[in-house]
């Protein structure tokens, strides 16, 4: 039988985790990279010219042109969430790791949340239909 490559590629170590996604700052620009590959680009007019806007914690992209705010996280899967970037790589990372699935209980104990944060987290990851 011929080997299956997929089976046996790389994986990321916990350390690797850490080390990539550690902190905050780390995941914010990763989701920065991925989400703007070209630098930023306003969702309305497509102007790259921005400014930062601080809303309490939160970090807000503002177009100069239109003056459109965006959040990093609108339109994704932490969109409206409470839980740190942090926290989500941590769990998208505990849900590949298994073969079958891993429980929202199970979830639960590994990241340190309540278990509906978990069960959303989880329902969210996979895609499934839930309102928030």
């Amino acid at each position: 039988m011929k080997m299956n490559r997929i089976q046996f590629q790389k994986g990321l170590s916990l350390e690797d985790l850490h080390d990539m996604y550690g902190d905050q700052d780390k995941c914010e620009a990763l989701l920065v990279k991925d989400r703007w590959p070209n630098g930023f680009k306003c969702p309305k007019c497509k102007s790259s010219n921005h400014c930062i806007v601080w809303h309490g914690k939160v970090k807000t992209f503002q177009c100069n042109r239109c003056h459109t705010q965006t959040s990093l996280t609108a339109g994704t899967i932490f969109h409206s969430s409470k839980l740190s970037l942090t926290k989500w790589f941590q769990a998208m990372y505990l849900m590949t790791q298994t073969k079958n699935s891993i429980s929202a209980l199970e979830l639960k104990r590994l990241i340190g949340v309540c278990y509906q944060t978990a069960w959303l987290v989880k329902h969210k990851a996979y895609g499934n239909n839930v309102r928030t």
